[in-house]
């Protein structure tokens, strides 16, 4: 229930964390480069990790983790003024919308994991939109497409964040939509300073936003992306951020706003009409889980992609991983093809539920995990793998807020692609999503495109509970590579004791689909050449790459025998945990 409402005061954060680099360590961290170059300066960090970039934030009454510093000191705000976890969850996600614009937006969807702690329970969100109710497979096979396209108005779904953001604070708020939007606006017309991987990631953008006017008259002042460092402003964000904060969510889907985006997609070949919006509605969800050496790890279920996390954390959990070692050619070639396996389970499995009957539970289930277990040659990379048949047994942006009252959020939010679609719709100031990308045009398939449908969702926000006490809302953004990092992540944590910035700082693999038989594996510097001489001896095609496509991790963990919070994040990213 809400107890205030109009503007929240609140104040600026001045200035991000500074990091200070470690020791390069063979298995450690995917800035191994610079710990070296530290090294070389004179100093090492004063600390017995041999893991961490930096140490954990470590505070009493509350904490955000974002993978950019304005925004989480944003949330840091909120949440002194007297706002709870999910008011700052929203004042966050609002922020990093215009901060970090590549990566997420009110054009894009969201899911949301989120423990209330008067009930003591977890609440799943499923804000994620649907394909217009004018198109369908046959729509495009009949303009010669064979897939989906990647980019531009045939990838259009509408967008769920805004209604998600009303879901959340009208279910668990304490403010207004206009409270926790009101950083958002200020920082949107008085400017920010572009952080350094954000600036890097835009500018690779430039070329594809220059294509539309609108969105080169946003996003590229002056004929080009902002370099890191300079000042962004957006006042169109603004004034579209100040109609939401006066109509709410209706201002977005029943409002001006879709009305100026379906005029847009009338002119540029889309297909949204008005009933595509007015009929959107977030859904609330039970959460699924599996438990992991003692842990419960939840998930949202489909068409969020969360329980491809859970398939691979059950089928890893038959073999002793900490035995094996960290980032062992052992462990990595085990993990290389359970995810295989769960990828060929996503392709056939993993789709809209209100759609289709899925099979979820089945999926998720430990007796499952040992019939695929099974086809594991612990010697040898698998070439080609099949889905099973479990009906025969019984670019994003991630963050976390808990607050003093121990209420967490664990969300995720993203345009798909850097900034989506890459169409801004007018003068609204964002990117629409290309989240129709993830359909299928497959005829049969569960996940075809077809009138007013989800598509497949890479996103998925993680929580951890234990002895059904809240422990670690975390979550790794990046797509494919979101299943494969919570598993990682999670490993480094439960398997080898890491602390939480540990555990993201530490080298990580990935594996993808390619021309190559069995995909490809792409390993950090921080595994060795050794393992990598062993990985390729069994059959794996490994290369090596940088800390681009490995996601961005963020934790926070209420600790059971302090009541502290801990809180880490990745140095893939731009980001910083902040407490109080």
């Amino acid at each position: 229930m809400r107890t205030s409402s109009g503007a929240v005061n609140w104040c600026v954060g001045a200035a991000a964390a500074l990091a200070v680099l470690g020791l390069a360590m063979a298995d450690s961290s995917p800035v191994a480069l610079a710990q070296q170059q530290a090294q070389g300066h004179g100093y090492s960090r004063p600390a017995p990790s041999p893991h961490g970039s930096r140490s954990e934030v470590i505070a009493p009454h509350g904490m955000v983790a974002a993978s950019q510093p304005l925004a989480a000191q944003v949330g840091l705000d909120i949440l002194k003024a007297g706002g709870n976890a999910i008011d700052a969850a929203v004042a966050v996600n609002a922020m990093l919308g215009l901060v970090e614009p590549h990566m997420n937006g009110i054009g894009g969807d969201l899911f949301a994991l989120v423990w209330h702690a008067d009930s003591e329970r977890l609440f799943a969100l499923n804000a994620t939109g649907r394909a217009p109710h004018a198109i369908s497979r046959e729509t495009l096979v009949r303009q010669g497409y064979d897939r989906m396209p990647g980019n531009g108005p045939l990838t259009w779904t509408v967008p769920g964040a805004v209604d998600g953001w009303q879901q959340l604070l009208d279910r668990f708020g304490t403010l207004e939509l206009a409270d926790v939007l009101a950083p958002a606006i200020a920082y949107a017309r008085g400017g920010f300073a572009v952080t350094e991987i954000i600036a890097g990631q835009w500018n690779a953008a430039a070329p594809a936003l220059a294509e539309w006017p609108d969105s080169a008259a946003t996003y590229l002042p002056g004929g080009r992306a902002p370099l890191a460092g300079e000042v962004f402003r957006n006042p169109r964000l603004a004034a579209t951020y100040e109609a939401l904060a006066a109509g709410g969510r209706d201002a977005f889907y029943r409002g001006d706003i879709a009305r100026r985006i379906v005029a847009f997609s009338e002119a540029n070949g889309g297909y949204f009409t008005l009933p595509d919006f007015e009929d959107h509605a977030s859904v609330w969800l039970e959460p699924v889980s599996a438990s992991y050496r003692g842990y419960d790890v939840w998930e949202v279920p489909p068409n969020s992609s969360g329980i491809l996390a859970l398939m691979i954390l059950n089928i890893m959990e038959g073999y002793d991983v900490a035995a094996l070692g960290h980032n062992s050619a052992e462990a990595l070639h085990l993990f290389t093809e359970a995810k295989k396996l769960v990828w060929a389970d996503r392709d056939t499995w993993v789709a809209d539920a209100d759609a289709n009957r899925l099979p979820t539970r089945q999926l998720i289930s430990k007796g499952y995990a040992e019939t695929r277990r099974k086809l594991i040659d612990p010697d040898r990379a698998a070439t080609a793998v099949t889905p099973g048949r479990p009906f025969e047994h019984s670019d994003t942006v991630y963050l976390t807020v808990v607050d003093k009252d121990r209420n967490a959020v664990s969300l995720i939010e993203s345009i798909f692609g850097s900034f989506g679609s890459k169409v801004v719709p007018g003068n609204l100031g964002f990117a629409l999503q290309n989240r129709g990308t993830g359909f299928s045009l497959e005829e049969g398939h569960l996940n075809s495109l077809a009138p007013h449908k989800r598509s497949l969702h890479t996103n998925m926000p993680g929580f951890v509970t234990r002895n059904g006490e809240p422990f670690m809302p975390f979550g790794v953004m990046g797509g494919p590579m979101q299943p494969q990092g919570h598993w990682q992540v999670l490993s480094n944590i439960i398997d080898f004791g890491m602390n939480l910035q540990e555990a993201g700082d530490a080298a990580r693999v990935r594996h993808s689909p390619s021309s190559q038989p069995g995909g490809t594996l792409a390993v950090e510097p921080g595994v060795s050449d050794a393992v990598v001489d062993e990985l390729r001896r069994r059959g794996h095609h490994v290369v090596r790459s940088g800390g681009g496509i490995m996601g961005g991790y963020q934790a926070i963990m209420i600790n059971p025998d302090t009541g502290m919070l801990h809180g880490g994040s990745d140095p893939r990213k731009d980001g910083q945990v902040v407490g109080y």
